[in-house]
């Protein structure tokens, strides 16, 4: 077992989700940085859907009560072990009884702790992952929960280590296609030439961009529903873009007039409130 002794802004189970249940109103939800999760279960060998702990913002602190290997992806927040410091992206172990900590991040905004074995909370809906619209899945961790560590894969770690870029402090180019109603945009192609600001209204539903508004084109306010995806782009009246998340409703009735390419959507996950965003459109 893994006991939490805090848990900062916000700590969830995640894995890679639940797809499939979309037409029963189910999002697939997951983990909001998909790449970085499997990234750290490959460096721990697990099968890459085995379920981590995602941190918001850092401030967590766990004990061990049997030694452990653990990987730290995503977002670097300084980390130590009984006090001394680890790295990320590089495998550590920690010994019964030691407390793993992390601080705050220098960038990014999410970090993932895989454990070699997985966190082995029950299943709901064939998968691990708290949705924190719906509210299916564990409950969010919190000071005091004891999370069950799953039996150690046949497989042993190939690296050490993984040289991985952190998630850039500074402006972040988005790219992006052209969405099924660019048309219900007075001016579509605003959505690239525009400078957007991560707004603070930022979770794991969606990104909402600041800094400008996009005019609806007339009669293109509402839509009858339609399903959705992750890295949707939604323009809502108000003309400050939606970009949907991990946790994004399976409809909407606002227009579409951009989706991010599917390796973005783990890059924006990652966009920390008031970080500048460009969404760079694919020539159609």
């Amino acid at each position: 077992m893994i006991t939490v002794l805090g848990t900062g802004a916000q700590a969830l189970v995640q894995d890679l989700g639940r797809p499939g249940l979309a037409a029963l109103g189910v999002g697939r939800s997951g983990a909001a940085d998909r790449a970085s999760l499997r990234l750290g279960n490959r460096l721990v060998a697990n099968p890459p859907d085995a379920a981590a702990i995602e941190v918001l913002f850092g401030g967590l602190a766990l004990r061990a009560s049997r030694d452990l290997l653990v990987a730290l992806t995503g977002a670097p927040a300084p980390a130590s072990v009984d006090g001394r410091p680890v790295g990320h992206f590089a495998l550590v172990p920690v010994r019964s009884g030691q407390e793993l900590r992390l601080g705050v991040p220098t960038s990014g905004l999410r970090t993932y702790v895989c454990v070699r074995g997985g966190i082995a909370v029950p299943q709901v809906l064939g998968s691990r992952s708290t949705d924190l619209l719906s509210g299916i899945g564990p409950a969010p961790l919190e000071a005091g929960t004891e999370l069950p560590i799953g039996p150690e894969p046949s497989e042993f770690p190939l690296v050490e280590v993984a040289p991985v870029a952190p998630p850039p402090a500074g402006l972040v180019t988005l790219r992006a296609v052209r969405g099924p109603h660019a048309s219900h945009a007075v001016d579509p192609g605003g959505l690239a030439t525009s400078p957007w600001v991560a707004s603070d209204r930022t979770d794991r539903v969606g990104m909402r961009l600041e800094g400008a508004t996009l005019e609806p084109a007339d009669g293109a306010g509402t839509l009858p529903s339609i399903g959705l995806t992750r890295g949707a782009v939604q323009l809502p009246p108000g003309g400050e873009p939606v970009v949907f998340l991990a946790d994004h409703p399976v409809t909407g009735g606002y227009p579409v007039i951009a989706v991010l390419e599917d390796a973005e959507v783990d890059r924006a996950a990652q966009i920390r409130p008031g970080q500048q965003v460009r969404i760079r459109l694919r020539p159609s």
